[in-house]
């Protein structure tokens, strides 16, 4: 038993390291690589993904996981050997469905339309894109028929979706492990039957004024204010960095390199200075895994919806609350003296929280962000079932904005062109926005909870409370607990919207 799981670890930490390798250099195909290198850099990558690839579905590895097969089950769930097994069996699981030379036209492919993107978002050329988005989807339409099996086997014989949903289902798995079409939507159902109602009462009000969040915002100060406010938050830059990026992202290269990168606007503050909160939020996730999953796969969230429902939680939760901008407001008039001179705290906490129909997810109000992520859940789904071409995606995308918000985007560069996701491939991702935004408010009553004293805190600037609560609870099992058990040991609850429809009616409900 001990040969077996000491070369597991081997292996998985070699895989561990040439898949951390091939994120340094999307790393740096996103912040500093020449667009020359473009082509270059696409066979890179696929090699090193490849070759980590066929390392880890190696006859061998199955070979150490049946010798190591209820070695552990005496164990508690979270204890490292245990965890370490149970995931490594589901991760060689889809891989071993997935052939190394789909793995490496993934890898180029995607590597490919990520430049694509980035032209055709600067150009507002959709049709410069499709191409390299219609192979996305022939790319993960192929791995959802591989992968359709073994997720209809773990839900059992009751499973029965549609051929459109099981599809959906076997991508969402990735990022939502035990998620499907069905879950997903019962949560959008019960979201929107709240929801709906909220935005047309908030809407029906004369608005706070927000003009002056329209500038000018130097670009140097908004970069040193928006970090100044992460570092307080906990982001420890020695193990850390930010960076440019067209979408903002972050990337965990190790638990001791994790970097985040943000976009400036030097006539619209929310932009720069929101993205950087929600990628601190993932970062500050990344930092608190415990160091002894390192160069394994437990090194990572637990799943995209509670990664989201860091973000979510420190850019809405604490950076759009009224006792932030109340700390924070003399700092910030200090770096934005024309913009910010003359603006008091509660003005900045209603204009940050002017509730509108827009055009950018990222940028979106806490109410209305729900709609931006339901229209791409169902433009995804409608891809993958073959029920929408790629060329009509533009078409598809602005009824759809049209219908749930209100509003036509003028350019496809501010509508299908605006996120990245596709671009990386991923499918099924969207959907994750908003569970965690639900996860997030779930965890901040727990918090309120257990930790005396804890509103006074962040009233103070003070932060390491509630960061410390997310360590214990959360961050440091990475994948050593699954999503549901995470939620239900913090908060002792279910994944449930009602927290969170209550929240954003005590926040927005009221004059």
């Amino acid at each position: 038993m001990s040969d077996a799981l000491a070369a597991l670890r081997e292996r998985l930490a070699e895989t561990s390291d040439l898949h951390r390798a091939a994120a340094v250099l999307e790393w740096d195909q996103e912040t500093h690589m020449p667009p020359g290198a473009a082509e270059a850099r696409a066979h890179q990558i696929g090699t090193l993904r490849r070759f980590a690839h066929e390392r880890f579905t190696a006859p061998e590895v199955a070979d150490w996981l049946d010798a190591l097969d209820g070695t552990f089950d005496d164990r508690p769930e979270e204890d490292g050997d245990r965890a370490l097994v149970r995931v490594t069996r589901r991760d060689h699981a889809r891989a071993t469905r997935l052939p190394g030379a789909w793995v490496t036209a993934f890898a180029e492919a995607t590597s490919r339309a990520r430049e694509a993107w980035k032209a055709a978002r600067e150009a507002d050329d959709f049709a410069a894109f499709a191409p390299h988005l219609r192979r996305v989807v022939e790319l993960n339409t192929e791995k959802a028929e591989r992968l359709m099996p073994l997720v209809a086997e773990v839900h059992g014989p009751g499973y029965a979706p549609s051929p459109a949903d099981a599809r959906y289902d076997a991508l969402l798995d990735e990022f939502e492990a035990g998620a499907t079409t069905a879950s997903v939507s019962a949560a959008f159902d019960q979201l929107r039957a709240g929801l709906v109602p909220l935005v047309a009462e908030v809407m029906a009000r004369t608005p706070p004024d927000d003009a002056f969040l329209h500038g000018p915002f130097p670009e140097g100060a908004q970069w040193a204010f928006g970090l100044e406010v992460a570092g307080a938050f906990g982001y420890d830059l020695n193990c850390g960095r930010q960076d440019r990026s067209a979408h903002p992202f972050s990337t965990a290269l190790a638990i001791t390199d994790v970097r985040i990168t943000t976009r400036l606007d030097p006539h619209f503050f929310p932009t720069a200075f929101f993205g950087t909160l929600h990628e601190t939020g993932h970062a500050l996730y990344e930092q608190g895994v415990s160091p002894a999953l390192d160069r394994t796969p437990l090194a990572d969230g637990a799943s995209l919806g509670l990664h989201e429902s860091q973000s979510r939680l420190w850019e809405n939760l604490v950076g759009r609350n009224q006792a932030f901008w109340a700390h924070w407001m003399p700092r910030a008039r200090a770096v934005f003296p024309d913009a910010l001179g003359s603006v008091d705290a509660e003005v900045m906490y209603r204009a940050v929280n002017v509730v509108r129909p827009s055009l950018i997810r990222v940028e979106a109000d806490e109410l209305t962000y729900h709609l931006h992520v339901l229209l791409r859940f169902e433009i995804e789904h409608a891809l993958l079932a073959g029920s929408l071409d790629v060329a009509d995606v533009p078409e598809a995308w602005n009824e759809a904005m049209r219908r749930y918000l209100g509003v036509v985007p003028p350019t496809n560069a501010d509508g299908c062109l605006q996120d990245i996701h596709w671009s990386l491939g991923a499918l099924g991702y969207f959907p994750t926005y908003t569970l965690g935004t639900l996860m997030s408010v779930q965890l901040m009553e727990a918090a309120r909870r257990d930790v005396p004293g804890l509103d006074d805190a962040l009233a103070a600037g003070i932060y390491a409370p509630l960061l410390g609560w997310l360590r214990e609870k959360v961050h440091r099992y990475g994948r050593s607990l699954a999503t549901p058990e995470i939620l239900r040991r913090a908060t002792g609850q279910t994944l449930d919207a009602g927290p969170w429809l209550a929240y954003a009616r005590a926040k927005y409900g009221e004059e």
